[in-house]
């Protein structure tokens, strides 16, 4: 598939900005990080060449500087917030992220709980990290923030707060997810630092909307679709054009929040250093897009993807109307509609022939690949088949796994495993093959081609099951699924 991001230029220019970011303040800066510093697939979809784990190699590049803060709020701690694209609860996040960055050798330094208020479920998790030998510092939760400016930059608003203590001039603020507050861990940092003379700077650090981009463009239109949930929208910045003339883009949070900032960092250094929230920034993605009809194919991918997710999680659960609205109102603006993805059309063609669900796939050189479900396959298990055979020049005809060979797994999992639906898998379908690749070529030559499927677009005519959820995920695959019954 043709690449349409630079991702070594990226890992070039993006370290080197920070870095000037750094010098421009003296003798340390705070650098809110929002997304995810790994595993950013968003960005690897809408960006291809793009490397999920692009942000944690930049900064890998300059851990001799860098030390990282990782924030939690104490109501996300109280509620158990989950994060779905894992599973597991942002405390135990807090401790993933931690042993990642240690993995690689990054300095992970203290952890801060905001919106603390006396919560005992706050109270427990520090006794636990404690017990880990991790230092831990609450952040209170201040009456009127963020625009009562008076109380916010005083001893009673952010002089409240424990003073983090930190040795490196890069002091990296990160969090499991949006909402944590570390915008205002790095303004109570700048209020306590300012108290000991020590000169600190804030930067932040968004991959998305990417500022040197159209408003409309497809990438800054992807990420709105990205966040309907969040009701996230992107804008001109009014402060940008004011002081420069010049338009870039930015989105609501920041621009509305900015007014206030500056009135913080007036009350802190006197005068505020930026002039927009733009200024703010340190983002180059914008700067290292080489091939842009590439990844604005990929982006308006994206936000035909978010709106089948959306679909299925309104399809499941019925509570996210105005997300599905939202996104739909963006593919309005986009000029988009379903039939744009081709294995959307090629899934429902499909459909229409056979009369039961069926899906499709588009490979790495546009060719499209259908299936259709059978008594002994599911509509996916049978494409993940089609596709690696074609892959591997095999013939269709040639059945890889003999239909005595599915039989038995069947009864297990309806006479015993009390199932319903009979039909393999898609992990069922790759154990099978590898059970057999030791004695057939072909399964062999078959399970060879996995690695092809990366980054292949794939649609299904039907919701499936969490199983077939992850095993696309696993090789790379974009999924859309239609908002139909799902297949167990």
């Amino acid at each position: 598939m043709r690449r349409g991001f630079d991702n070594e230029k990226y890992l070039k220019i993006q370290s080197e900005r920070i870095k000037e970011r750094i010098a421009q303040f003296g003798d340390k800066l705070y650098l809110e990080f929002g997304g995810k510093l790994f595993d950013d697939n968003h960005a690897s979809r809408v960006l291809p060449g793009f490397l999920p784990d692009s942000k944690l190699r930049m900064l890998m590049q300059l851990r001799d500087y860098a030390e990282i803060v990782t924030v939690i709020s104490a109501i996300d701690i109280e509620k158990n917030k989950m994060r779905s694209d894992l599973g597991i609860t942002y405390d135990e996040d807090v401790l993933r992220l931690r042993g990642e960055f240690e993995n690689v050798g990054l300095y992970s330094g203290g952890i801060v709980i905001t919106h603390y208020n006396g919560q005992s479920s706050a109270d427990a998790y520090r006794k636990r990290l404690e017990r880990l030998g991790i230092k831990v510092y609450y952040h209170y939760t201040i009456e009127g923030y963020p625009n009562n400016v008076a109380l916010i930059d005083s001893d009673e608003g952010f002089g409240k707060n424990d003073y983090v203590e930190t040795t490196r001039p890069l002091v990296i603020v990160t969090a499991p997810g949006p909402g944590s507050g570390k915008m205002a861990v790095c303004l109570s940092q700048l209020y306590h630092e300012n108290k000991r003379n020590v000169k600190a700077g804030y930067a932040k650090f968004e991959t998305f909307p990417v500022w040197n981009l159209p408003l409309k463009h497809p990438v800054n239109m992807a990420y709105e679709a990205a966040t309907a949930d969040l009701n996230d929208v992107n804008m001109i910045d009014p402060f940008h054009l004011e002081a420069y003339g010049n338009i870039a883009v930015n989105y609501n949070r920041d621009i509305e929040i900015f007014p206030v900032l500056n009135a913080i960092f007036e009350g802190i250094y006197g005068e505020s250093p930026y002039k927009s929230p733009t200024d703010m920034g340190v983002n180059m993605i914008g700067h290292c897009m080489e091939a842009e009809d590439v990844c604005c194919s990929a982006a308006r991918d994206e936000i035909i993807r978010r709106y089948y997710y959306a679909l299925g999680n309104l399809a499941e659960k019925g509570n996210n109307e105005n997300e599905v609205n939202k996104i739909a109102l963006i593919m309005k603006q986009a000029k988009l509609t379903t039939e744009y993805r081709r294995t959307t059309v090629a899934a429902h063609e499909r459909k229409e022939l056979a009369g039961v669900a069926s899906a499709a796939i588009e490979l790495q050189d546009g060719t499209i690949i259908t299936s259709r479900s059978s008594a002994l396959l599911g509509p996916c298990a049978a494409l993940l088949l089609n596709a690696i055979k074609h892959l591997a020049n095999i013939p269709h005809e040639t059945k890889l796994i003999p239909e005595e060979l599915i039989e038995p797994i069947q009864k297990t999992k309806v006479e015993y495993l009390h199932g319903h639906n009979p039909r393999l898998h898609m992990d069922e379908v790759l154990v099978a093959l590898s059970l057999l690749s030791n004695k057939d070529e072909n399964c062999q030559k078959a399970i060879d081609q996995l690695p092809k499927l990366q980054g292949c677009q794939v649609h299904c005519t039907v919701m499936l099951s969490e199983v077939d959820h992850k095993i696309f995920k696993k090789l790379g695959i974009g999924l859309t699924c239609d908002p139909v019954k799902k297949i167990e």
